[in-house]
Formats: structure tokens, C-alpha cells, sequence
């Protein structure tokens, strides 16, 4: 009887704190609702879950005390309602995802992001530093694919044309060339992600040699006095294009940080956690992409005129940042709440 008492004793210890923590999730999401849990908080969640029926299964096996198991198996009983309980339907889930969820998440690796962003733009301003001081840079900062027969010995002529006439003129091209740009797009966003599990160093100086080629465009641009015109050319698809590959970025300096400083979790683990998080943030720039593709390959080659274009610019970057803001966010979950309260 005492060996019986001691191995139950000895079975709690080294397993309650998970059951402990499987409690206060449950109760925080019981009072609060689900959205209420941070990403961390609901991808830990069906793992205590399965944990909870791993200690049932070997306490039901060993014979352990009887309120042992009658306690576990309430616990996994009332975990199996949050994890596999009412589903959403797929529009609700769907909304769910890209007007509550993402940008939580996005906003949750805000620090990955303002240092992509940051990486860009010291690369884009040492881009065009160096080919205004020495035109020659641009040879080494741009392939002859990307450069489309611009350089700098481009008359003032020539690179107008290329900002001012569009690239196509048959629009049933348009769709195909949006295609084109969302798939070569997508792929630098991918790539920036990938490579984050080599520590994240590769990450950004992937973006930074990113950012030295659209400097060099800019350089160039500049040296002619087309500043103005260039960044009327860019911007409109730019800021959301740049932005989603900043976002893949970020993800792949988190699992950078996964590896290099996996805390109190094994390596291992801390990948498979923050992998999902990142992978998440990078299914959500497809749309980005997307649009940005459809921005550049229909909405430029159609307007010329750059006041509208900087209009457009302002336009995205404003939605974009109300978007991923934190007021607008806690507005959103505060909505959530409320309609959550109407139902009950």
C-alpha cells in the first residue's frame, strides 16, 4: 500500500506542472474566450492536451491511486472541448485567421519585422550611395536580367520611358504578367524564410542585397534628377510588396532565434513551436503578394500620371499599418468579445 501511495506521489510530481498549466488555459479560455490565448498559448494547447491522455493512459495502466485517474480524466475530458469541440465555419475561421489572428501574430514578431524593415532600408540607402558615387557599382549590384536594359549610361529619355509607357500594351498580357510577378515575388519571400534555420544571419543579408539592388535603380534615377518619378514607379507596388517580403524575413529570423536560443525548451522543440508561428506569418503574405503583383501588373501599366501613384502609395501604407496596428487589433478582439456576449 505504501509502494502504491509513493508511486502515485512520485507520478504527480514529475507530470502536474503540465496539468497545471492545461488548467490555466482552460480557465482562461473558459472565462475570456479563445481568442483571449496568444499563438504561443494555442499551439501549447492541444499538446498538454495530448499529454494529459499519455499520463491518463499510463495511470489507468499501472493501476495508479483512483483520484489520480478520476482527476485526469476529467481534465482530458474538458480539453478535448477546446481542442476538438464546435468549429467555426470555414468564412468565420477564414475571417477569424486574417482579421484577429495574423496580424496578432504579425504584431507578436514586431521585433523581426523592424529589423528586416531596418536591413532594407540600409541597404537601399547604401545602394544608391555608392552608385551615385561611382556608377560603376551598378554593374555588381544588378544583374542584366533585373537591370532590363537600364544603366547608368541610360539616356534621361530612356529611363523616362521605362516609368512613364507601359511595359504592355495588350491587356489580356496583364494577367499573365501579374503571374509572372506574384510567383517571382513569392519566391524571394520564400527563400528569405528557408534560409532562417542557418541562424538568421543569411536572412538579412538576403534582404540586405535586396535592398543594394533597388538602391542602385535608385541611384541612377537620382543622378538624373528622377527621384520623384522613380519612387512614383515603386512605391504604389512597393510598400506592400517590401513589406511581405520583410514579413518572411521576420520568420525566418525567428527560427533563426529557435535554434540560437532555444530557452528553457530543447532545441528541438523551440523549432517545431516557433516554426509554426513563422510558417503561419508566411502563409499569410501570399495575399500580399498577390496584390502587389496585381498593383504592378495591371494598376501601373495602366496610370501614368504620379500624383495618383504616391496617392495609391499613401493609401496602401495606411491600410497596411492600421491593419497590423495594436489599436486597431484590440478594437477588433474587443468586437469579437462583444459579439461572443450577444450569442451567449
Amino acid at each position: 500500500m505504501g509502494d502504491s501511495v509513493l508511486r502515485s506521489y512520485r507520478f504527480r510530481r514529475e507530470r502536474q506542472s503540465s496539468w497545471r498549466e492545461l488548467e490555466t488555459l482552460m480557465k482562461g479560455a473558459e472565462a475570456n474566450g479563445l481568442q483571449s490565448l496568444d499563438s504561443d498559448q494555442l499551439f501549447r494547447l492541444p499538446v498538454l492536451y495530448r499529454a494529459a491522455l499519455s499520463s491518463l493512459s499510463v495511470a489507468r495502466a499501472i493501476s495508479l491511486d483512483k483520484n489520480v485517474v478520476s482527476y485526469l480524466s476529467s481534465l482530458a475530458t474538458q480539453a478535448y472541448a477546446f481542442v476538438y469541440g464546435t468549429r467555426d465555419s470555414f468564412r468565420s475561421s477564414f475571417g477569424g485567421f486574417f482579421l484577429d489572428r495574423y496580424p496578432a501574430l504579425v504584431w507578436s514578431m514586431r521585433a523581426w519585422v523592424a529589423t528586416a524593415m531596418i536591413t532594407l532600408v540600409l541597404g537601399t540607402a547604401g545602394g544608391s550611395f555608392l552608385t551615385q558615387r561611382n556608377s560603376d557599382y551598378f554593374y555588381s549590384l544588378v544583374s542584366e536580367e533585373m537591370a532590363g536594359g537600364r544603366s547608368p549610361l541610360s539616356t534621361d529619355e530612356e529611363l523616362i520611358e521605362v516609368l512613364k509607357s507601359p511595359e504592355i500594351q495588350n491587356l489580356d498580357s496583364l494577367g499573365a504578367f501579374s503571374s509572372f510577378l506574384f510567383t517571382h515575388n513569392a519566391r524571394i519571400g520564400l527563400s528569405c524564410f528557408s534560409i532562417g534555420i542557418a541562424g538568421g544571419i543569411p536572412v538579412l543579408a538576403l534582404v540586405f542585397a535586396n535592398g543594394l539592388t533597388l538602391g542602385a535603380f535608385a541611384g541612377i534615377h537620382a543622378a538624373r534628377g528622377l527621384s520623384f518619378e522613380f519612387w512614383a514607379w515603386v512605391l504604389p507596388h512597393g510598400v506592400t510588396e517590401l513589406l511581405a517580403v520583410c514579413l518572411c524575413a521576420a520568420a525566418g529570423l525567428q527560427l533563426g532565434a529557435a535554434v540560437l536560443f532555444p530557452g528553457r525548451r530543447r532545441r528541438l522543440d523551440s523549432l517545431v513551436l516557433q516554426g509554426r508561428r513563422a510558417a503561419t506569418v508566411v502563409l499569410g503574405t501570399i495575399p500580399l503578394f498577390m496584390i502587389a503583383a496585381l498593383i504592378e501588373g495591371v494598376f501601373r501599366q495602366l496610370i501614368l500620371d504620379d500624383g495618383i501613384r504616391y496617392l495609391v502609395a499613401a493609401l496602401t501604407a495606411i491600410t497596411w499599418l492600421v491593419y497590423f496596428t495594436p489599436v486597431s487589433l484590440n478594437w477588433r478582439l474587443a468586437r469579437l468579445s462583444d459579439d461572443g456576449d450577444d450569442r451567449s
